[in-house]
């Protein structure tokens, strides 16, 4: 294989590719990326067994061939290139090596035969439908905060995707929760969407979707079955195993006669709990919110710290209530509010709260109380 490519173009297809490589791994060619060179084009794949990502560029290609290269190095010695350099590879296949120039750079790679490198059989994806990337990003943002990190309960550890109706209007919707907190989120059902199954799609898959989508507009085309997604984003595409299992039934834990309703503007609410809450333990993270009709108060004290006490004005008109809350939750929960006014629907201090963006219907979460 012999080729030359833009050093912006391979730069930004490693930045995707490398980041699905594990850093520590038992199996020597996960570690690489496979280079495809064909046609005018340089395909790049990189895999974890789990998900896997190509991406193809182009490229001026003057002898086919493919090789594998460490995935990780590669993007370090790409990445230190000068800007709006002309990158060559070559392979040298009888010695197991690439070399790469640019400028007055020279680099010798090992490499690993291309044959060894697995692949992911997709299997039948029979449901297919299309989102914008602002609306993927939409999805993946308001809920992704909520996904548990808790390896135990392995079927929270990634978003519950499922299609469902919502008044009778059929929906798309993602959920997300680690147990103390419940991110829901919806839009309008896709053309394709409505016989899939319910999907959960892992963290890392998440993640890895959504620094593909992070630049562009283009349309997104979701492939999925029972056990694999497929997501093809302009040249790239990624491919990825579902979580086995079934998500808990989230409706029971969204409490529906909460008849307290405080609105509160969220910018300075949000930054009123961010100041208040460095007095409180490291562990614990705790504030308590005092409403009462027209005022609330944030504060939080802790044994080494102190107290500290921050006033705000708030619309509320019924019977005093004292609730605490971990702050850091509170505050990832602000964070997706766009809309100038945050409402929380509470019943008591013991239940679970709504929280939602007064200007936005689609979004809704849960936040468990604490006691403080």
């Amino acid at each position: 294989m012999k080729l030359t490519i833009e050093r912006a173009a391979l730069l930004k297809a490693l930045s995707h590719v490398q980041s699905v490589v594990e850093r520590r791994t038992t199996i020597p060619i996960l570690s690489n990326v496979l280079l495809s060179g064909d046609g005018g084009t340089l395909a790049l794949s990189a895999t974890d067994m789990d998900l896997e990502i190509v991406e193809r560029v182009p490229a001026r290609i003057e002898q086919g061939g493919r090789t594998t290269v460490s995935a990780h190095t590669l993007y370090d010695i790409v990445r230190k290139l000068h800007e709006g350099a002309q990158v060559e590879l070559d392979t040298i296949p009888e010695r197991n090596e690439m070399v790469l120039r640019s400028g007055r750079s020279t680099f010798t790679l090992a490499c690993l035969p291309p044959e060894d490198y697995p692949v992911m059989s997709t299997g039948e994806l029979p449901h297919h439908f299309v989102l914008s990337a602002a609306e993927l990003r939409g999805l993946i943002d308001r809920t992704r905060f909520a996904i548990s990190t808790e390896e135990t309960r392995y079927y929270l550890n990634g978003i519950y995707l499922h299609a469902t109706k919502n008044n009778e209007v059929p929906v798309l919707r993602a959920v997300a929760t680690d147990g103390h907190r419940l991110a829901r989120v919806e839009m309008t059902a896709p053309e394709g969407a409505a016989g899939m199954p319910g999907v959960i799609i892992p963290r890392k898959t998440v993640l890895e979707l959504r620094k593909l989508v992070d630049e562009g507009d283009d349309e997104i085309q979701v492939s999925l079955g029972d056990t694999k997604i497929r997501c093809s984003v302009g040249q790239a595409a990624l491919t990825s195993k579902l979580i086995d299992g079934t998500f808990p039934d989230y409706d029971r834990v969204i409490p529906a006669n909460n008849d307290k309703i405080l609105d509160v503007e969220c910018k300075p609410f949000a930054e009123a709990v961010d100041r208040v809450a460095t007095i409180s333990t490291e562990r614990s993270r705790a504030v308590k919110l005092t409403i009462e009709r027209g005022s609330l108060t944030v504060s939080a004290a802790s044994p080494e710290n102190g107290t500290a006490v921050e006033e705000i004005e708030a619309r509320y008109q019924s019977s005093p209530i004292e609730i605490g809350f971990n702050s850091r939750y509170l505050l990832d929960i602000t964070e997706q509010i766009d809309g100038e006014f945050a409402q929380f629907a509470m019943a008591d201090a013991a239940s679970p709260t709504i929280v939602r963006d007064s200007n936005d219907t689609t979004a809704l979460y849960v936040l468990m109380p604490m006691r403080v």
